[in-house]
């Protein structure tokens, strides 16, 4: 194979000496069974790395077709390893993964809140007890599939950095790593859009490169999002209430089900609407909708966030720069503020729309992901 061709096709232009040096590091790549994980590992190879596949079984439950998911995937990193001719290992985290990251998701839903798994799940298991096991038996680096990049930033210190897609960025779901890790991390994809990656699998061939992207909570994947729900938090019958007239439209199975900003799933017919949830009384059970897209109940200027966490350094306050509160957000301009109680005060240029607790709010400079915060209230 002639490694120097792919590599300059795929923007990787390695000299001789570089592929020579690689070629005494180890790395292990945690594969999904996914295409970009998949291609991780091909590029990874094609650089000249000592790469070994990783498959992490976190969560055992079937899906609602009735099908094990983790064991297709897994055959699928099986098919592409004996491709790529490297090994490849099943591990299990699966306690670590209840206890740290789900048993917390069901505690703030019971709460009344909207957490993001996917962003305790990197910080927990991915980029902590997967990498420390890793690091463990010895190896040099440890890679993954997503789309982000690691480089130097003006003062020299390791930053994380947007991916290059922009509709595939995953920085928003990273931001909380520690940025220790992130000399001994690749991002072998980060520097390429999504529809490329596609093309380098169909070009060698791996099964995964028609596979749809997988969608849903970080290892348990698609559910029926209230039923699964349902099966941890009881139901509590409750009231949807017109925010603006006050005016019961209709009974739901218990506020804690339902996210600030959304629409789909209320089963609010008739006259009217379409709807959306704007706020909740936990202690009256009391869901609040309001009419269109944009009610002004939906929008604030304002959020406090707790736990901050830095992937370099802690910036000096006040910090202008921009803010996402949700995955794909473009970018909005804010100043950041240290109040006394630690937390920050995000004051935005423009409202926001559907502020929801719980939920994360990521900083940026630029395309530098600085890090971020969990969202504790909104107001204006």
């Amino acid at each position: 194979m002639d490694h120097a061709k792919y590599l300059k096709k795929y923007s990787l232009e390695l000299t001789d000496e570089q592929i020579q040096r690689n070629s005494k590091l180890k790395v292990a790549v945690g594969m999904s069974g996914g295409v970009d994980s998949s291609v991780s590992a091909l590029l990874l190879k094609l650089m000249g790395y000592q790469v070994t596949a990783f498959f992490m079984k976190n969560w055992s439950e079937l899906n609602d077709e009735g099908v094990c998911t983790a064991e297709e995937d897994y055959k699928d990193v099986e098919s592409v390893a004996a491709k790529l001719d490297i090994p490849y290992y099943s591990v299990s985290f699966e306690n670590e993964y209840k206890e740290r990251v789900f048993k917390d998701f069901v505690e703030q839903y019971k709460l009344g809140n909207t957490p993001n798994p996917d962003i305790l799940c990197n910080k927990e298991i991915k980029f902590d007890a997967f990498y420390n096991y890793l690091m463990g038996l010895g190896f040099d680096y440890v890679a993954t599939g997503h789309y982000c990049q690691i480089k130097e930033s003006c003062e020299k210190q390791l930053s994380l950095y947007k991916g290059f897609d922009d509709n595939k960025d995953q920085t928003y779901f990273l931001y909380a790593i520690n940025g220790s890790v992130l000399k001994n991390v690749l991002f072998p994809i980060g520097h390429l859009p999504k529809p490329l990656v596609r093309q380098i699998a169909e070009e060698f061939d791996l099964v995964t490169a028609k596979k749809k992207d997988s969608t849903g909570i970080c290892f348990i994947g698609e559910k029926k999002f209230q039923s699964f729900l349902k099966q941890y938090i009881s139901q509590m019958k409750g009231q949807f209430v017109h925010v603006d007239t006050n005016k019961k439209l209709g009974e739901h199975s218990g506020a804690c089900f339902y996210t600030r900003g959304q629409r789909k799933g209320l089963g609010l017919g008739g006259p009217g609407g379409p709807w959306f949830v704007v706020s909740k009384d936990l202690k009256t059970n009391t869901v609040y909708v309001a009419e269109g897209a944009d009610h002004k109940s939906l929008y604030n200027s304002k959020l406090s966030a707790i736990n901050s966490t830095w992937i370099s350094q802690t910036p000096d306050f006040p910090l202008f720069c921009t803010a996402r509160i949700r995955h794909r957000q473009a970018p909005q301009k804010c100043k950041v503020s240290l109040t006394e109680g630690q937390k920050l005060l995000v004051e935005f240029e423009r409202p926001q729309r559907a502020i929801a607790p719980q939920q994360s709010i990521v900083l940026y400079q630029e395309d530098i992901c600085l890090g971020g915060a969990i969202i504790d209230d909104y107001f204006d």
